[in-house]
């Protein structure tokens, strides 16, 4: 990965901010969401909340399937379907989602991800299927 093009940098939306993820690297087709663990984003039993992970994967899908390259011309896209399978528990603390856009067409994108910690332990995975929004 090569990081995050400082002119595509965009402005943290409210979800973002509460949660306290960052789109880390945006490319062609691949997109990084980061997320460090803090106790608001955990569940009853100190772990992280399910919803979070489908969040950073929604989030990144989302991303990859909507790299343009010019910041004056945005691409965005709705979620018609995501599916997360739960893998295993964070070891370390930052949860790290990488997505991939896998496939699609002219109005609809297919998109897998993984989220996994800094020390590689593989936590969740998911595939999702996208609509490109008009105008």
């Amino acid at each position: 990965m090569s990081g995050l093009d400082p002119r595509l940098k965009e402005t943290a939306y409210p979800l973002e901010l509460h949660l306290g993820y960052t789109l880390t690297d945006w490319s062609k087709d691949i997109a990084v969401v980061e997320l460090p663990l803090a106790d608001h984003v955990k569940n009853r039993l100190d772990l992280p909340h399910g919803g979070v992970h489908a969040t950073l994967l929604d989030t990144a899908m989302g991303y990859a399937g909507c790299f343009t390259g010019d910041p004056d011309n945005a691409q965005m896209a709705l979620t018609l379907s995501l599916t997360v399978n739960y893998l295993s528990r964070p070891k370390g603390n930052r949860l790290i989602a990488t997505a991939r856009r896998i496939g699609g067409g002219r109005s609809t994108f297919f998109a897998e991800g993984d989220v996994c910690d800094e020390t590689g332990e593989l936590i969740a995975s998911a595939t999702g299927v996208f609509r490109y929004r008009k105008g």
